[in-house]
């Protein structure tokens, strides 16, 4: 979903650049952006678990993309209960020069597995998170990308003071906020998304079924086997979350390095 909506401004290695040039934060202002206090974004730098900060002007530390979308990971792997000692082991296998979107594409994946379910959030921590005021115009955009759900106004007509929030999707949200990117298209993209990934999904729990679970069944196992099976099953999933991903990436690739009709 990332790439699909970045696309349009170019590669993904441009989109980072430019987002790498514009996006440098104070320790305050990437803890507010990843949703966490200034303490615990230390305690992760202490750890090693968080790349030390360039210096800018006066020797100042500064933070960019790429410490926001390891931050971001770093949480939704605690969120999954993942241990820090876990969770230092998986940051060591990815690359050194690793980029923030793909620190958002391992972020979603782990989300993946995470239940959905609704958070509460008011605009005030919304646009702390944001790390600017947001217009009814940016709520819509968040919406259509379905990290918030706004809600109506009361009978009285006054404005709710808080959102539910999908977890998963509201890092997503706030990056497309900083990005050109029509309303409409982004309503379109999702809706793409969610068509396509319907339709993939069917496609495959209907070929497992036919070629796999009822030959299986019309074996007439015995119940030890059949056991087996189902937990043999239970590793289908994640296994074609991974495929389909990898696959899509290096479609996406595949298209953003044809030449522009």
């Amino acid at each position: 979903m990332t790439a699909i909506l970045l696309s349009p401004l170019g590669s993904a290695g441009g989109v980072e650049a430019r987002l790498a040039d514009e996006a440098w934060f104070t320790v305050d202002e990437l803890a507010a952006r990843a949703g966490i206090t200034v303490r615990t974004l230390r305690f992760y730098a202490a750890k090693g678990l968080l790349p030390p900060p360039e210096l800018g002007p006066r020797r100042v530390g500064r933070y960019g993309p790429e410490h926001l979308g390891r931050l971001e990971l770093i949480e939704e792997l605690q969120r999954q209960g993942l241990t820090l000692a876990a969770i230092e082991r998986y940051l060591t296998q990815l690359p050194d020069d690793i980029g923030s979107l793909d620190l958002a594409v391992h972020r979603a994946l782990v989300a993946s597995w995470q239940p959905e379910t609704a958070e509460r959030i008011t605009r005030e921590q919304l646009e702390r998170r944001a790390g600017r005021p947001l217009t009814d115009e940016d709520l819509n955009r968040l919406a259509a990308t379905g990290a918030i759900l706004p809600q109506p106004p009361a009978e009285d007509g006054s404005v709710p003071v808080d959102f539910p929030v999908d977890p998963g999707l509201l890092p997503l949200g706030l990056r497309i906020l900083d990005v050109p990117i029509p309303l409409e298209t982004l309503v379109a993209a999702r809706a793409v998304v969610r068509l396509h990934s319907r339709a993939t999904a069917h496609d495959l729990h209907r070929l497992f079924r036919d070629t796999v679970w009822r030959p299986f069944r019309a074996s007439e196992p015995d119940p030890e086997g059949l056991e087996r099976m189902k937990e043999l099953t239970a590793h289908i999933e994640p296994l074609a979350v991974q495929a389909l991903v990898t696959a899509f990436q290096r479609s996406l690739a595949e298209e953003l390095a044809a030449p522009a009709e």
